[in-house]
């Protein structure tokens, strides 16, 4: 018997999350998801019990949670981001980190043009979405994929490919490690550079130890602001102009509620962090992600393989140019790999491999990783608008 009241939709989805953040917290069930996290279990399950036909896959609820829910955990995951901090990695730091996402754009877009003919038209929003996730994360993904009308039967492969890829690239950074010695006498690496971010950088980084209080009371007050905040946004978008096929009104509100967020951290109201606000737009993001599985079909992931190999294509491209600016700016390979990492893997994993590479500097990775949070959403939506022109060609 299908599922087709909201409210009870709404609880099975909240259950599933709820499951799954649970078990990946837990000490006897963490050990399975190191290979396929929970993020993507937070995607892959409702689109299972959709698939089975236990929920309906076309309740009303989706576009709520979408409509509300997404601009307004944007505008609470951009409001903890200590932009001063990101600031104090320096000019190589950044650069490279830089080189990295226009590595990931370029590399999208000669991907997207070489696997064309075998995956569709329709795919250049995919690409456009998964540039988004490797240029920054998640939250960019998901934003991007509403902001230019990525179907969800193009989406869901490429939460796959977003996935797998970034796994296996990792494990070929870590190796890499051992070769870091010969790579930098190779370009005459300036190692100053990571002893100046060593001696700017002190302390925990921007997500360091701070105490963080969560009750039903924070949680209430974040929840009105942040919800208060994507109202007023969605307003103002609505009156804001239209390019058909380029910029629609909701594209407006991610790109407005983005760049408050961020305007908001260097304010009092980044203090609501220590309310919990990091906490709850992470919980609001998942459970956005739960209604986008719900939405589709396991028939969707057919094409994954295919794409697959072309997001090492895009992964190729990448590393190609970021050892390209590595060699002009005298970069160290600790530098190359962390930026590469930060870029493709994100804040969970960038700082792992900057402390493989340099004991006691896994803030560099969480730095840059908090840069790409910033910037992706951004370059995700440009490089889409650039793959949706090559279709017209």
């Amino acid at each position: 018997m299908m599922i087709r009241n909201p409210v009870f939709i709404l609880f099975v989805l909240l259950g599933i999350e709820w499951a799954v953040l649970s078990a990946a917290r837990h000490p006897r069930a963490r050990k399975y998801f190191r290979f396929l996290p929970g993020v993507f279990w937070i995607y892959f399950l409702p689109m299972v019990v959709s698939s089975a036909g236990w929920i309906d896959a076309k309740s009303p609820l989706y576009g709520w949670v979408m409509t509300y829910g997404l601009p307004a955990s944007l505008f609470l995951l951009l409001l903890g981001v200590d932009l001063k901090a990101v600031a104090r990695l320096g000019r190589t730091a950044l650069l490279m980190f830089l080189f990295g996402s226009l590595g990931i754009m370029i590399g999208t877009v000669v991907s997207f043009s070489l696997f064309r003919p075998m995956v569709g038209d329709a795919f250049w929003s995919g690409f456009g979405a998964l540039s988004a996730s490797w240029t920054g994360g998640s939250a960019n993904m998901a934003a991007v994929k509403e902001a230019i009308g990525a179907p969800d039967e193009v989406y869901l492969p490429m939460v796959v490919v977003d996935t797998l890829v970034p796994y296996v690239w990792m494990g070929i950074l870590v190796i890499g490690a051992k070769w870091q010695a010969v790579f930098d006498r190779w370009i005459r690496a300036d190692q100053a550079v990571i002893e100046n971010i060593r001696q700017r950088i002190c302390g925990p980084g921007p997500n360091g130890a701070r105490e963080v209080s969560l009750n039903g009371q924070n949680g209430l007050i974040v929840l009105l602001l942040a919800s208060c905040v994507s109202l007023g946004l969605k307003q103002i978008s609505s009156a804001l102009p239209v390019v058909e096929g380029m910029i629609s009104t909701f594209t407006w509100t991610i790109i407005l509620v983005s760049a408050v967020g961020l305007v908001g951290s260097l304010t009092p109201l980044r203090r609501l962090e220590e309310m919990g606000s990091t906490k709850i737009g992470y919980f609001l993001l998942y459970f956005v992600l739960t209604t986008i599985g719900a939405k589709a079909s396991v028939s969707c992931l057919g094409t994954s393989l295919i794409l697959i190999a072309a997001g090492f294509v895009v992964v190729a491209v990448h590393a190609v140019i970021l050892m390209g600016a590595a060699r002009w700016l005298k970069a160290p390979f600790m530098l190359v790999a962390t930026a590469s990492q930060a870029n493709i893997g994100g804040v969970a994993s960038a700082p792992v491999v900057a402390e493989i590479y340099q004991p006691g500097l896994a803030s560099i990775g969480l730095l840059m990783a908090v840069f790409g949070n910033v910037i992706g959403t951004y370059l995700g939506i440009i490089c889409g608008q650039i793959c949706r022109l090559i279709t017209l060609n």
